[in-house]
């Protein structure tokens, strides 16, 4: 059993790729966690899309030894999406590392982490990473910290993870800085569940951080929020490889598991205690993690909806906060309403689908929940799904979520960057500057956002933007529901709400791109944009046409009259029989592109 003035358990800070993995794999190298021969690039980063992208999406930790310490490493998520993740891991730490890249300087991501960590009393320990770049500029990296943070960082640590260089004085400040842990070793059991995922062979692992008490194996624990009882029969800690121990006491961080088949009955944040001796009161900070951002997600082959429904089920065991559900649409046959966290898991739960399951898949526009409250007092509904909106008559208004954003840009992109919020209903409450950056806060609808407002972000200000958000509850909007309708049917995959100010361009954009992608028939296909019974938007595909006059030579004109007259009824009773096919990948291009007006 470790003293506790003898362990430290700190999380790493960082944006995504200011070098936070790169800088876990040297500490585990350095502490000889793993040998030269079992080390790999991104060492705590175990999916394909985490080491590709270099972004972490689960919580991982890691238990190093340095000069006699114990050393509990979190390496958390660095995306917005996985904030409440990252608040429940911050919660289990008394300090953290705060990795700066020397050459980008501190962005929006890294000052929200630092804001939670700062609110959870951390000690922060400055790390500025990458100093052997080119373009590195440490000193004036550390002044933006303390300006723009307001962190003293005369003591910052400079390090570049990748070379190896200053890992030992990282550890050095690690113990010198950060406090020990807290915590009663005879009090009764109180431990945080930091994070889960699903094992195979062992079911649900469960990541802990112990708060009071200690948790043997065989013992029968309780979970406050979820009220369930379960039997311990592991319990061990990563060195980064599973070791079994006897007990984890208070102040330690490890792993249990229970014979627990779903990931869903362990909630990140949940307290968990002894069912024969429990605590009196729970852990503050559990909440339930909401999806934010829902899209339909259809297979391109319609045999394929049973292997659809099996993967998304195996999914679902290794993350709990992503939901779904059936749904069925005219033009794409079977699929899934799927509810995510935000853009990013959208992105990486479809791409480990395509990889993963080896599926083709269509996704329809990503759309978030709307508040519609009806007429004359009736109740509020809330609204996943464009199609089951209710008929406008019924509405007495519609309320979207809203929220804040804070944007880092170069002064010289700042124009653009400013346009483009402004178009997207944004309301400016807030610009400043630090160092040469300009820091822009801004008030959007989040339905404005969920297209492809990160990536307008990302190529306007190549690359140098960076964007960080919290959601600020709902606010009623003019809104209204869009249908596109083909050879006069409506096209229920490709109808979406808009604001109706926007809504004639979404319309005709909408039109103009399907006009491109959807084939010529053989007779007039009209494209239209509609809210209600009135038409905003329309294009024409032409007919393809024969030249039935060709035949016809000589003689009076009114030959030639009759033949064209006798075509012009086919292709009439052809419009009003024929259908229009719309391949799949029309389908795939116009909701790709989604919304570049």
């Amino acid at each position: 059993m470790t003293p506790l003035d003898k362990i430290r358990n700190f999380s790493i800070i960082a944006h995504i790729d200011h070098g936070k993995s790169t800088l876990a794999d040297r500490l585990i190298q350095t502490t000889g966690g793993l040998t030269a021969r079992e080390m790999s690039a991104q060492v705590l980063d175990n999916m394909d899309i985490e080491k590709e992208r270099g972004i972490t999406i689960k919580a991982q930790t890691v238990r190093l030894e340095w000069k006699g310490y114990e050393l509990n490493l979190m390496d958390t998520p660095g995306h917005v999406d996985f904030a409440y993740e990252v608040s429940r891991s911050l919660a289990a730490c008394e300090g953290a590392l705060l990795v700066v890249d020397a050459a980008q300087g501190v962005e929006a991501q890294t000052l929200a982490n630092v804001y939670q960590s700062i609110e959870h009393d951390h000690e922060i320990v400055p790390v500025i990473n990458k100093i052997d770049l080119p373009a590195a500029e440490p000193e004036m990296v550390r002044k933006e910290i303390e300006e723009v943070i307001g962190l003293d960082a005369s003591r910052a640590v400079m390090t570049s993870a990748k070379s190896g260089i200053g890992i030992e004085e990282v550890l050095d400040a690690i113990v010198e800085r950060i406090p020990p842990p807290k915590g009663d070793r005879e009090a009764p059991l109180k431990a945080m569940l930091v994070d889960s995922w699903y094992d195979p062979y062992l079911g649900v692992v469960i990541l802990i951080r112990v708060i009071d008490g200690v948790l043997r194996k065989g013992q029968e624990i309780q979970f406050m929020a979820a009220g369930t009882k379960h039997l311990v029969d592991r319990v061990g800690c990563m060195r980064p490889k599973m070791e079994i121990l006897p007990e984890l006491a208070a102040g330690e961080i490890g792993f249990i598991t229970a014979q627990i088949k779903e990931v869903a009955q362990t909630r990140v944040g949940d307290t968990i205690t002894d069912s024969k001796r429990p605590a009196l009161e729970a852990l503050p900070g559990f909440k339930e993690v909401q999806p934010v951002v829902f899209c339909g997600l259809f297979p391109v082959d319609a045999n394929d909806f049973e292997k659809l429904r099996e993967s998304i089920s195996k999914l679902r065991l290794n993350d709990a906060s992503f939901s779904f559900e059936t749904e069925s649409s005219a033009a794409l046959g079977f699929g899934f309403r799927c509810g995510f966290l935000g853009l990013l898991h959208l992105e990486i739960i479809q791409e480990r689908l395509t990889r993963e399951y080896d599926l083709d898949l269509i996704t329809t526009a990503p759309s978030v929940i709307y508040e519609i409250h009806m007429n004359h007092g009736a109740a509020t509904i809330e609204l996943h799904n464009p199609a089951d909106m209710p008929d406008a008559s019924r509405i007495d208004f519609i309320e979207e979520p809203w929220i804040e954003a804070v944007i880092y840009v170069p002064d010289e992109y700042l124009g653009s960057i400013l346009k483009l919020c402004q178009d997207r209903r944004g309301i400016q409450k807030n610009l400043t500057y630090v160092g040469g950056r300009a820091q822009v806060t801004y008030e959007l609808p989040l339905n404005e956002v969920v297209f492809d407002f990160y990536d307008r972000l990302k190529s306007i200000s190549r690359g140098y933007a960076s964007f960080d958000y919290h959601q600020i509850g709902h606010r009623e909007g003019d809104l209204v529901k869009m249908n596109i309708m083909v050879n006069a049917e409506p096209v229920d995959a490709l109808s979406m709400i808009v604001h109706r100010g926007t809504a004639e361009a979404r319309g005709r954009g909408m039109c103009e791109r399907l006009k491109d992608l959807i084939p010529r028939h053989l007779f007039k296909i009209p494209i239209q944009a509609a809210i209600g019974g009135k038409v905003i938007a329309r294009e024409t595909i032409a007919a393809m046409r024969k030249d039935v006059t060709a035949k016809c030579y000589g003689g009076d004109i009114s030959r030639k009259k009759k033949l064209l007259d006798k075509q012009k009824e086919g292709k009439k009773r052809m419009r009003e029989y024929g259908s229009v096919s719309i391949p799949q990948e029309a389908f795939i291009a116009a909701l790709r592109m989604g919304d570049d007006t």
